[in-house]
């Protein structure tokens, strides 16, 4: 069996979640310090490449939601968004942690991760077209 560890339940929900869609019957248990997730080791590699991406997606999260729980233990907040940028590189977003429990409260990471996306590609690669200007030189 291969697992996957995470540290808090929203990531190992959403990583759940997102095996479950692929039609995957992952076993779940609690060891003592982190939420395991076990596949069989027997996936598709095309398959197990897809599911190692999302995983590192989760830990990502995972992380964010750490840092903002000691950061809230240690008498401040903070909450960050990973930004990855056409050139390949990364950046941290700082942004106010109510305003991050917010948005996850109604939207996946995976979700949220999209609406980034399409900001870093806005401002990496402008176009002042409007968005039916655009609509109509696709031909949709």
């Amino acid at each position: 069996m291969i697992e996957y560890a995470l540290f808090s339940k929203q990531p190992f929900d959403q990583f759940v979640d997102y095996l479950e869609q692929l039609g995957l019957s992952p076993q779940t248990r609690e060891a003592e310090d982190c939420l395991l997730v076990c596949l069989p080791e027997n996936l598709d590699a095309g398959l197990h490449e897809q599911i190692d991406i999302e995983y590192d997606r989760m830990l990502t999260l995972n992380m964010q939601l750490v840092d903002a729980e000691e950061a809230e233990s240690a008498g401040y907040h903070a909450a960050g968004i990973v930004v990855n940028l056409k050139d390949g590189s990364v950046s941290y977003a700082q942004v106010d942690p109510a305003h991050m429990a917010r948005i996850l409260e109604v939207l996946t990471a995976e979700e949220f991760g999209e609406i980034v996306a399409a900001i870093v590609d806005a401002v990496e690669q402008p176009d002042s077209r409007t968005h039916c200007q655009k609509l109509r030189d696709s031909g949709k």
